[in-house]
């Protein structure tokens, strides 16, 4: 599926063997092609089993989109239709998650979750890059990052995943959220190899930022990020997206994916406007015409606020416990 020239990241075997590692989900591909041929269009699945959420397809589980790949409106409908005959007793529900594609509005499809998706297009010269970056929140930032002596280097040894995956710790518990299983990280790299890239930023020798991309034909995708609050104010994170745009730009890539944000987390959006990007909405489809439930640590219910208090106070040890349980279920 990744050759075709509306794949993503998301479509490729390193993305769906790291989801079958490390959650042993089981990938499938819904297709109009004859058996024995070249795939010339498809939805790309992944089978979730799970006693506590349910026995779920989802294109793809912790993927920030997965655009159907399909030449007109006619495939796109006829997938669908597909889907929806095997879903229907054999699955809690289907999910898709399109970049920009959608079901048509007489479809059986609801539309269940609106995000905002950012893009930056990397085609403009670096001084036109330069001067789109918000002044105050990100070019007076880089400039205090350089004056504070912050270091930066990359790469994707162990020594850097370690250092990351603490950052990622800390981040988690600032959002109150479990965190994901550190073999998810070791699988990325192992299926990724040379196409994923820890960035680090470092004051005296010590981690304070990191974001972890991966690259994909002419793009480069940001898929997480982690800091130590206790050094904001020393402007790493914007220094290494500023680094991050420069080495994509000099590799002749075009554009950056920057994911998607919640619609109520203003603060995640507003960073990624004064990087420059775009932002258009996105929505997840869902079959049947009815609301998942949300696993208690993904809603906003009060459950969910006791859950999240009780994270806060786990220790490292059950906390991370508590992410290699939870994500099983999760995606």
């Amino acid at each position: 599926m990744e050759s075709h020239p509306g794949s993503s990241v998301f479509h490729t075997a390193p993305w769906l063997e790291a989801l079958c590692r490390t959650y042993h989900h089981t990938p499938t591909v819904f297709t109009t092609s004859p058996s024995g041929t070249p795939l010339a269009n498809g939805i790309v699945f992944c089978r979730l089993k799970s006693w506590l959420t349910g026995p779920r397809l989802v294109s793809l589980p912790f993927s920030d989109h997965c655009e159907p790949l399909v030449q007109d409106a006619s495939e796109l409908r006829a997938l669908l239709s597909a889907i929806r005959q095997r879903t229907t007793g054999k699955f809690k529900y289907a999910e898709i998650r399109p970049r920009s594609l959608a079901p048509e509005s007489e479809s059986d499809w609801l539309s269940q979750r609106h995000y905002h998706f950012h893009a930056l297009d990397l085609r403009p010269s670096i001084e036109e890059l330069y001067s789109h970056l918000n002044k105050d929140g990100m070019q007076r930032k880089i400039r205090r990052s350089e004056r504070e002596h912050v270091v930066l280097d990359q790469g994707h040894s162990d020594l850097l995943l370690q250092q990351f995956y603490e950052l990622m710790l800390l981040t988690r518990r600032r959002h109150r959220l479990p965190p994901q299983p550190l073999e998810w990280f070791r699988n990325l790299i192992a299926c990724f190899g040379n196409r994923l890239t820890i960035h680090m930023a470092r004051v005296d020798g010590r981690p304070i930022g990191s974001i972890l991309t991966l690259r994909h034909k002419k793009t480069l995708v940001y898929k997480y990020g982690c800091s130590d609050e206790r050094f904001h104010n020393l402007g790493a994170m914007p220094r290494l997206f500023w680094q991050v745009i420069k080495e994509a730009k000099a590799e002749q890539l075009e554009e950056l994916d920057l994911g998607r944000s919640d619609a109520s987390n203003a603060g995640l959006a507003r960073f990624k406007d004064h990087l420059g990007a775009t932002r258009t909405s996105m929505t997840y489809w869902h079959f049947p015409r009815k609301a998942p439930v949300k696993a208690a640590w993904l809603g906003g219910a009060s459950m969910s606020f006791l859950f999240q208090n009780l994270l806060l106070r786990l220790p490292d040890r059950l906390f991370r416990l508590a992410g290699e349980i939870l994500y099983r279920h999760a995606g």
